[in-house]
């Protein structure tokens, strides 16, 4: 019996992080979920035993992925129950959005942390085991307020425009040994916290989006499955947009 690829989604638990982790599930991939939560173990266990009744066998995996060791704990662990992670998902991050000349060096510093950093301490960590087998997919998370910017988003707008440069770069040192490197950039998606925004906001926001909706997490989830696949192996150092046409160029 031919074995399942290994799939790692950071961020799994989360709002897009969940359609993610089913999709790729539902392709036939032994996915992780990987949670931080604030060490809220109880609350992934939860998640966990959610996904189950719902007919998903996702495994959980603890990390702080702003921290290089941790995340090696993570990889370590995952690497000697399961084997080699043949799919990456970089899909964690936060904001904290507040106008520059506001903005607190640790509003900036936790941002770039956990939405750029991140990318290495994670990737570094994986991407030897996937030279060594020849394949690979390392799929980025980024945004469309990394093309675009956005008002009072300076710290988020930076960090996720640093995953197209970190994307294209890795995609070139890594192409030869069957391992593509690939972002996708969503725009406002209906998880629980566009939904959360106050309804006059929410519709100036649906104002500039050409489909005239938000997006929902299973397209983006989609776009992931798409880009994880072994016949994708042609795309690489690419950017898909998902935004409903909010920016196009």
């Amino acid at each position: 019996m031919e074995k399942k690829r290994i799939a790692l989604v950071t961020g799994g638990t989360g709002g897009i992080g969940t359609y993610i982790c089913r999709e790729l599930a539902n392709k036939g991939y032994q996915v992780v979920a990987g949670y931080y939560s604030n060490g809220n173990k109880d609350r992934a266990v939860e998640w966990q035993k959610e996904q189950a009744r719902d007919g998903y066998d996702i495994a959980i995996a603890f990390a702080d992925i702003r921290d290089y060791a941790s995340c090696e704990a993570c990889i370590d662990g995952i690497t000697k129950e399961m084997g080699t992670i043949d799919i990456l998902v970089n899909n964690a991050g936060i904001t904290r959005d507040t106008t520059f000349r506001k903005m607190q060096p640790y509003q900036w510093h936790e941002v770039i942390d956990a939405n750029l950093s991140s990318m290495f301490n994670v990737t570094r960590l994986v991407i030897n085991g996937m030279l060594d087998q020849n394949f690979g997919r390392i799929i980025n998370i980024s945004s469309v307020n990394g093309q675009k910017g956005q008002f009072g988003q300076a710290n988020y707008s930076a960090a996720k425009a640093g995953i197209h440069g970190f994307t294209k770069a890795l995609a070139q040192e890594v192409a030869r040994k069957g391992v593509t490197v690939n972002t996708v950039s969503p725009g406002y998606i209906a998880t629980s916290m566009i939904m959360e925004v106050a309804e006059e906001v929410r519709n100036e926001i649906l104002k500039g989006i050409p489909v005239g909706r938000f997006g929902a997490p299973e397209e983006i989830a989609r776009v992931v499955s798409f880009l994880a696949a072994d016949e994708s192996g042609f795309i690489t150092g690419s950017n898909i947009a998902a935004n409903g046409g909010q920016h196009m160029f």
